[in-house]
């Protein structure tokens, strides 16, 4: 394994994060492929046996229960002070005027409800799940300054939002002294490369971690075209279809580019596919969802592959402008 800076912190994590929204309870809300807890703790045993110290999952992830998963399973399996963990706020957990967002009274009620799931005293990385266009990002920043004071969270992070977004949300924590993002945790992988356009480049001029969600689209670049769909997860997941519905002709070209490449190097496709998004400037780790155990092994296994100048181009070439989704 190797582990690189949590942006510019002295913090190291491992180049692979494991996402945790498919470890949940099924009854309070999980999606269709989602495992329950005693499916999912073989999966955290060998993350860590493959040397992952680096897990993401929210508060929203089967409201709740996916925190309180992982918790339990950290706390079994690992010495709290050699994992990070990354969790998030934003998505509405109460159906009541004041049960979502990122106003100052949600950000210091959830983040106690977190740390009460997750089992620990504090959260490693606390990240904003969306932008809230209803709370002044002033209002925001500093109440994840005030929770970092608490010493209840070491980093703050984002998620998915406008560049110009993302900048003022800098630019104002300066000016204020309040406690800066340190983290991006954008929609980014070969099928959607919009985030190349402004969001890459200001992380890379401000020094910024980038850990791209859904680095294999999916699973549409983990299989060959022929074979999309197949999964239950494919099948039931609406909001997936919703990302890549519309660019279908132009996708299929890049899933052929990747199955290609993965066949002259004798590898499965989902390593060439995580070998490019880790080889983008500012990315710092993937962040790579398992529901079969060879899925953690390949995802390690990717950080063994370099593409050539010449692969990556072919698997460049074939990819359109989309349509901006910030999910």
């Amino acid at each position: 394994m190797n582990y690189v800076r949590l942006g510019n912190t002295g913090t190291k994590v491992s180049q692979i994060c494991l996402g945790c929204m498919s470890y949940a309870e099924g009854s309070k809300g999980a999606h269709p492929w989602a495992l329950n807890e005693e499916q999912s703790r073989p999966f955290y045993k060998k993350a860590l046996d493959l040397g992952i110290n680096f897990f993401d999952t929210a508060n929203a992830y089967s409201v709740g229960t996916s925190e309180e998963i992982l918790g339990r399973a950290m706390r079994d399996m690992a010495r709290r002070e050699d994992i990070v963990i990354a969790t998030k706020v934003y998505v509405p957990m109460r159906d009541t005027p004041n049960g979502k967002g990122l106003s100052r009274k949600e950000i210091f009620f959830e983040i106690d409800a977190s740390l009460k799931r997750l089992g620990t005293d504090y959260v490693d990385l606390y990240q904003i799940h969306r932008f809230d266009n209803e709370t002044p990002i002033e209002e925001t920043l500093e109440a994840l300054h005030d929770v970092v004071k608490a010493g209840k969270v070491r980093y703050i992070g984002a998620s998915s939002m406008y560049a110009y977004q993302f900048s003022k949300a800098l630019y104002l924590a300066d000016l204020h002294g309040w406690t800066r993002f340190v983290t991006m945790q954008p929609h980014y992988n070969l099928l959607y490369r919009e985030e190349e356009r402004e969001m890459l480049r200001l992380c890379l001029e401000e020094k910024i971690g980038v850990l791209p969600w859904s680095p294999l689209a999916r699973g549409r670049l983990a299989r060959t075209w022929a074979e999309r769909g197949e999964t239950n997860r494919a099948q039931t997941d609406a909001f997936g279809k919703k990302l890549y519905s519309h660019t279908e002709e132009a996708d299929e070209k890049v899933v052929n580019a990747v199955q290609k490449i993965a066949e002259q190097r004798g590898v499965p496709m989902s390593q060439v596919a995580l070998a490019w998004v880790r080889q983008q400037p500012a990315i710092t780790a993937p962040i790579v969802g398992a529901t079969k155990l060879h899925q953690l092994e390949d995802a390690v296994a990717s950080l063994s592959i370099t593409l050539s100048k010449e692969e990556c181009e072919s698997l460049e070439s074939p990819y359109i402008p989309h349509s901006i989704s910030i999910g």
